[in-house]
């Protein structure tokens, strides 16, 4: 026990240490603190293969993340949410739709298992590495499943990374208005922590919108799940923990600090720590997932599954961006 807190606190002292320095860097340049814990932890990657460093970076890059989502509930105002209106949640459950029908489709074309479309195009659309975990639980019980999984979970993090950086560029270049890039950042990125630290690298208002659709797509993953599971109609398929395994707690503990501090039963100060201790433990969770991503490991899975994801990942921004330009 004592050898494994060992191996963890060499790993978070890490991440520490990448987020300190990015935090000294960008204020003195005036630049993205997350950006900047990004850079560095991807710079930083060979760290990762020592057994010594893992758990920590896990850690930070899992259990911390999580944490720093959900204490971001504290920034929701639910009038701001309200003023979104009702079509900028439709049209990223309208796109996230036709993504995983796009990754089916597409998978065949490539020659890939159907298996593996509909597995990259729910962490596409959903929710990232958490969403693919999710539905390999109730897929049909398959010799490759765990390649699947595998070349799913490197390539969603590589073009989730990716999508953080060069997204917020495609905002400005679009022009689009903050709240209008936090519903482009939200709904076509794939995981949660991408999500937060593109949309609050834009500004703190496309940060909370982003948040809050993000956050919408994740509490679609149960039902994609459940539809997942009907269609396959896989006897030995089994849903492990129950449904409620599938509710995030990150996801419970954003709601109900939004509701706490909405109804005014948070006191302003514990408000301010807590947005505080998010933005600080949020750019130590950044560095862990630059610190984890090899860019060479995804291109030793092959093409075909990365041009998979890749134009998943495409499909699902254009959709996005079409939506908002149609409609706004």
């Amino acid at each position: 026990m004592l050898i494994n807190l060992q191996a963890k606190l060499l790993g978070i002292g890490l991440c520490s240490l990448v987020g300190v320095i990015a935090t000294i860097v960008a204020t003195r340049y005036q630049a993205p603190i997350i950006l900047f814990a990004l850079l560095m932890g991807l710079s930083l990657h060979s760290f990762y293969s020592n057994i010594n460093i893992q758990p920590g970076v896990n850690f930070c890059s899992r259990e911390l993340l999580r944490l720093c989502v959900g204490l971001l509930g504290v920034r929701i105002a639910f009038a701001d949410i309200v003023s979104l209106g009702i079509t900028p949640p439709l049209i990223v459950v309208v796109s996230m739709a036709l993504t995983i029908v796009f990754g089916v489709l597409f998978a065949r074309v490539l020659g890939l298992s159907k298996i593996f479309g509909v597995l990259s195009g729910g962490a596409v659309a959903v929710c990232g590495v958490s969403a693919a975990a999710a539905i390999s639980t109730v897929l049909p019980n398959d010799k490759s499943q765990e390649k699947y999984f595998a070349f799913t979970v490197i390539g969603i993090t590589t073009f989730s990374t990716l999508a953080m950086i060069f997204y917020p560029i495609v905002a400005s270049y679009l022009g689009l208005s903050d709240e209008l890039a936090g519903v482009f950042i939200g709904g076509a990125i794939h995981d949660v922590a991408q999500v937060v630290g593109a949309g609050y690298t834009i500004s703190p208002e496309a940060g909370d919108v982003a948040t809050y659709i993000k956050l919408l797509r994740v509490a679609l993953l149960m039902p994609i799940v459940m539809m997942v599971f009907f269609a396959f109609k896989e006897q030995n398929s089994k849903m492990s923990g129950g449904v409620s395994a599938f509710i995030p707690g990150f996801l419970i503990m954003f709601f109900v600090l939004a509701f706490l501090k909405n109804v005014g039963v948070l006191p302003i100060w514990l408000i301010e720590f807590i947005r505080s201790l998010s933005s600080h433990l949020l750019v130590i969770a950044i560095a862990a997932i630059g610190v984890k991503t090899s860019l060479k490991q995804v291109l030793s899975v092959g093409w075909r599954p990365v041009l998979l994801m890749g134009c998943e990942t495409v499909f699902l921004a254009s959709l996005i961006i079409a939506g908002i330009m149609f409609f706004y």
